[in-house]
C-alpha cells in the first residue's frame, strides 16, 4: 500500500486537487466525496481499498484544495462535475474504473456512468444517493451549507461538525480531529470555517432539478450498490426500493445507526464496499 500522495491537474481550465492511493495496482477506484465535503472524508475507505486497488479521491471545484469557480451558476452543478471527472480520467490514463459516491460524488458517477463515461464505469457504489432526492433534506442541507458559520477556534468548529454530521454514525475522537483539521479555512478576521464556497449551493437555485436523474437510472446496466442510511431523511426507502426494481436493480443495503450518509469508516461498511468492487475478480 502506498498513499496517500497529494496531486493537482487542470481540469476544464480548474485547478483539481486530489489524493492516491495504491498508485501500484492496476485496478481503479475513483471515490467521490458528497456536496460540502472534501475528498479526505475517503481516507479510511481508501487506506482499506488500497491493499488492491489504485484509488483515486478528489476535491471537487469549490472544496477543499480545489480552485473555486470564478463562473458559480454554470460550473456548480452535474454537468460541469462529469465534465471534471472525464478530463481527470483521461488526463490519469483511466480507461475503466470503479466509482465509489457519497452523496453529491454519488449523483456524479450515476450520471457520468450513463453519459459520457458509460462503458468506461464497470460498477457503481452510490453511499446514501439515488435518483430522486427527498425535497426536505435538499433544503435542509442548502440552509447548512449556503450560510457555514465562523467560528474563534477550531474546537469550536469542530463541535459544530459533530453536531451537524452526527447522521453519519460512529466517529473516533481522532477521526472527528482530523474531519475538523481537512476541512477548515481561516477567514481574513481570523476566524474559522468550513473549506468549502459557499456558492455552490447556487446549485440548487440555478439547477434546481439537477438530481432528477430518473431517466439516467433507467439507461444504467451495471452493477451498482446502494448503501442508504437507516434514518436517512435523504433517500427515502421508498426511492430506495423503486432502485431495486427499475433500471439495473440496485443491491440495496441499510447501515443501521446511520443517517445521511455513513462515514465508511467502520469495519462492517468497508467490508461491504470490498466485497462489491472485488466481485467481478
Amino acid at each position: 500500500m502506498t498513499g496517500p500522495a497529494s496531486h493537482y491537474l487542470r481540469c476544464e481550465g480548474r485547478e483539481i486537487h486530489y489524493t492516491e492511493w495504491g498508485a501500484e495496482h492496476a485496478q481503479t477506484v475513483i471515490a467521490w466525496h458528497g456536496l460540502a465535503r472534501t475528498g479526505r472524508d475517503m481516507d479510511e475507505v481508501a487506506a482499506h481499498l488500497s491493499t488492491r486497488f489504485r484509488v483515486i479521491c478528489p476535491d471537487t471545484i469549490g472544496r477543499g484544495l480545489s480552485e473555486w469557480s470564478p463562473d458559480p451558476a454554470a460550473e456548480y452543478c452535474l454537468g460541469f462535475y462529469v465534465r471534471l471527472a472525464h478530463s481527470l480520467l483521461n488526463q490519469l490514463g483511466i480507461d475503466r474504473v470503479q466509482w465509489l459516491g457519497t452523496s453529491m460524488g454519488g449523483a456524479i458517477g450515476l450520471v457520468a456512468a450513463a453519459t459520457t463515461l458509460r462503458g468506461r464505469i464497470t460498477r457503481l457504489i452510490l453511499n446514501d444517493n439515488g435518483p430522486q432526492l427527498a425535497a426536505a433534506a435538499i433544503e435542509r442541507i442548502r440552509a447548512y451549507a449556503g450560510n457555514p458559520p465562523a467560528f474563534a477556534t477550531v474546537s469550536e468548529l469542530e463541535a459544530y461538525f459533530r453536531t451537524v454530521y452526527k447522521p453519519y454514525g460512529f466517529l473516533t475522537d481522532a477521526q472527528w480531529r482530523r474531519l475538523t483539521e481537512t476541512s477548515t479555512r481561516r477567514l481574513p478576521d481570523g476566524r474559522v470555517t468550513p473549506h468549502y464556497d459557499p456558492a455552490m449551493v447556487q446549485q440548487f437555485i440555478v439547477h434546481p432539478n439537477d438530481y432528477d436523474r430518473w431517466p439516467e437510472w433507467d439507461s444504467l446496466d451495471i452493477p451498482v450498490l446502494c448503501l442508504r442510511g437507516e434514518a436517512s431523511d435523504l433517500l427515502l426507502a421508498e426511492t430506495a426500493d423503486a432502485m431495486r426494481q427499475r433500471g439495473p436493480r440496485a443491491v440495496v443495503v441499510t447501515i443501521p445507526g446511520c443517517g445521511h450518509a455513513p462515514a465508511l469508516n467502520v469495519p462492517d461498511q468497508l467490508a461491504l464496499v470490498e466485497r462489491f468492487l472485488v466481485a467481478n475478480d
